[in-house]
């Protein structure tokens, strides 16, 4: 299946209202399950990954036994610490794709707390059958790498209130992601489970969340599209609502970001509004995506589109999402005669300016960032998108979007 983008012109103009972000959204139903009364959680993601999880919840009120996660990274991390509290055998499986993204970390911390989480195939790999704890919680100092994905670190901090004990966290080595356990440590604090980080060491001492009334802020992460779009317009006036100024996602670097690309961005009521600063985009970008990997795709295609040098650092997670993101990039942008040269696992640069001699069929290796990112390119000339719906994973109503900016989708 496939999906003919093009525009006919480059001026963009209008209004979008962003879905809600999945990963507070994701936070949220999971500290929701855990805390003792229920409580209303407005603007609640409609990305597949929090239909999911907010599914998979409601499977084990009624006493599911078996919980499948498709191609939910998230929600298979957070539903593996979740279901290692509860009494009862549980089977937790994924895609086949999840089925090659380890969780042996997470699952083996668990373990080390108490735990009793058994691999069916492969060790370290979805799927798992988790068992009853045996003593979960006895122990209360855990280490765990920092270079690892910060949803592992998430997913035991959420469940650290709940432990006898409490948790004692230290992350070894250089720490990934940071915003990310910042977003899962301040949502708890708004939920009354208050933390201390002391150098590498989080402590969580044993604690009851507080049901309290929840707004879901907007995507950060979803926003980076429309500002892609927005760097490659002649001319600009686009509103995006529901983001927050004082916001607890990383992705919110945007606002700061895009300014080298001639994008001013201004807070108002409803969220921000995009317009060109009368600056020209630099001609070389340098940055260090460590605190905001997800938003490495998208600035990316940016420059590629932009034909502006590019040295991308702080990708040490790239390799293990939906896909290897790295060799992804190197692959789709060179369909359009941009070239990613990969340093290692943790840098990139980019040269080249895209061209279109032919229409370009870019591919989404299950990945919904794939699609998102370069359907942008359209706004230059016609392009296909292989398995364009991957984007239900983050935002289902993408295409929906793209039309209202002017964009003709050929389904």
């Amino acid at each position: 299946m496939r999906y003919t983008i093009t525009h006919t012109k480059r001026n963009i103009k209008g209004k979008l209202t962003l879905n809600g972000s999945k990963s507070i959204a994701n936070r949220a139903l999971i500290i929701k399950a855990l805390c003792k009364e229920s409580f209303p959680i407005h603007k609640l993601s409609n990305s597949k990954d929090t239909v999911t999880l907010e599914a998979l919840l409601q499977q084990f009120e009624a006493q599911a036994s078996t919980y499948d996660t498709g191609a939910a990274g998230t929600t298979f991390r957070f539903m593996t610490a979740y279901l290692a509290l509860q009494e009862g055998t549980q089977i937790l499986t994924g895609s086949a794709r999840m089925k090659q993204r380890p969780i042996g970390v997470l699952a083996d911390a668990l373990n080390e707390l108490g735990a009793n989480i058994e691999y069916i195939e492969k060790e370290g790999y979805p799927p798992l059958k988790i068992h009853p704890p045996k003593q979960l919680g006895e122990r209360k100092e855990l280490s765990i790498s920092a270079g690892t994905s910060s949803q592992y670190i998430s997913a035991l901090l959420m469940i650290a209130p709940t432990l006898p004990q409490g948790l004692e966290l230290t992350l070894v080595g250089k720490i990934v992601s940071r915003p990310y356990i910042e977003m899962t440590l301040n949502l708890m604090q708004y939920f009354g489970v208050s933390h201390s980080w002391d150098g590498q060491t989080i402590r969580v001492a044993p604690q009851a969340y507080q049901a309290k009334e929840f707004i879901v802020e907007a995507d950060w992460s979803a926003a980076s599209y429309p500002y892609i779009i927005a760097a490659f317009a002649d001319d600009l006036d686009l509103q995006l609502n529901g983001l927050f100024q004082e916001s607890v996602q990383g992705d919110s670097a945007l606002v700061e970001m895009m300014t080298q690309f001639g994008i001013q961005t201004t807070f108002t009521k409803e969220g921000i509004h995009l317009t060109k600063s009368g600056n020209p985009p630099t001609d070389y970008f340098d940055y260090d995506f460590l605190r905001c990997p997800d938003l490495a795709q998208s600035i990316a295609v940016v420059c590629g589109g932009l034909g502006i040098k590019a040295h991308f650092k702080g990708l040490e997670t790239l390799r293990i999402k939906e896909t290897d993101r790295i060799a992804a990039l190197q692959t789709e942008l060179a369909k359009v005669n941009v070239e990613v040269e990969a340093i290692g696992d943790e840098e990139m640069k980019i040269s080249g300016k895209a061209s279109f001699p032919n229409t370009p069929v870019f591919d989404t290796y299950e990945d919904h960032r794939m699609a998102m990112a370069f359907a942008p390119l359209a706004l230059f000339d016609a392009i296909q998108i292989a398995e364009p719906m991957v984007v239900v994973k983050s935002y289902p109503n993408y295409y929906e979007h793209l039309e209202a900016l002017g964009f003709l989708v050929k389904k």
